[in-house]
């Protein structure tokens, strides 16, 4: 695990990539930002996960890191270990966790749920659709008190890492630790710090929230079809994917998350519902 730090003190604010080895969007996001080296106004700690998956190029060496939170000093996996180490790492600490998907490639935000922290933030993050995963997030960071995931897009890509790095400026304004966009309107940060970058007051209408409801599972097959689009409504009857040519239709509606014909190896991914906008949720 890499651990950096901009900015003198004890950080409230952190940045976490590389929790999965074959994400390597938030890597590069974050090692763009340590060589910008920026005047911080509030110290922040960039922390780069999973080294040994990272350097192998897989999801994780032993264990999905994303499962195995808080983690155990003694457990029997390198990620259970690296699990707990980071947790302490984050402790006091408002995160921002950079991921990326085989799903879509506009980025979006997930959090357990709507809370102060994510209606301060999300509203900053460029992002049009926030995903609440109550209930569902066992073992994963999420679950860790003031934290925020951004899927920056599609695995792999060089635009997912521009997104990655253009979230993570996002995220430190918003908390803070960068300089506000001058020309831009202003409003607190979050936790005690400087002006947050400002957002026209009706931006969290603008951001759609879906809820996680149930996993879609995949039988085993050498072939997969994903035909609808995450978040956009699948009706009734409609087909929404195929496993060796057998097509599977909808029993009832929904929205389709995280939804691809690989990224998961036993699910096409989530059937989520639409709640509202991040303006409906500001109470």
């Amino acid at each position: 695990m890499q651990v950096h730090q901009l900015g003198d003190g004890v950080p409230e604010v952190a940045v976490v990539a590389g929790i999965h080895g074959d994400e390597p969007c938030g890597p590069r996001a974050v090692d763009r930002l340590i060589a910008a080296d920026p005047d911080v106004e509030r110290p922040v700690r960039l922390i780069v996960a999973n080294e040994e998956a990272l350097e192998a190029g897989v999801r994780y060496t032993e264990e999905d890191l994303n499962r195995a939170f808080p983690g155990d000093p003694n457990g029997d996996t390198h990620e259970s270990q690296l699990a707990h180490h980071l947790m302490a790492e984050l402790e006091g600490c408002t995160v921002l966790a950079l991921h990326s998907t085989q799903s879509t490639a506009e980025p979006f935000a997930v959090a357990e749920t709507t809370d102060e922290i994510t209606r301060a933030i999300v509203p900053h993050l460029d992002v049009s659709t926030l995903l609440e995963t109550e209930g569902l997030a066992e073992g994963r960071l999420i679950q860790h008190p003031h934290t925020i995931e951004v899927e920056c897009g599609l695995q792999g890509t060089d635009a997912a890492a521009e997104n990655g790095y253009r979230l993570i400026r996002a995220f430190l304004a918003a908390t803070g630790a960068l300089p506000a966009d001058p020309t831009a309107e202003t409003e607190p940060a979050v936790d005690g710090g400087t002006p947050a970058a400002g957002r026209c007051p009706d931006r969290g209408a603008t951001v759609k929230v879906f809820k996680l409801l149930d996993p879609v599972p995949k039988p085993a097959a050498d072939e997969y079809e994903v035909f609808v689009e995450n978040f956009s409504e699948v009706a009734v009857g409609e087909r929404f994917a195929a496993a060796d040519g057998e097509v599977f239709t909808a029993d009832e509606s929904f929205y389709p998350a995280l939804m691809s014909p690989y990224g998961y190896e036993d699910l096409f991914g989530y059937a989520a519902d639409r709640v509202g906008s991040l303006g409906d949720r500001l109470a």
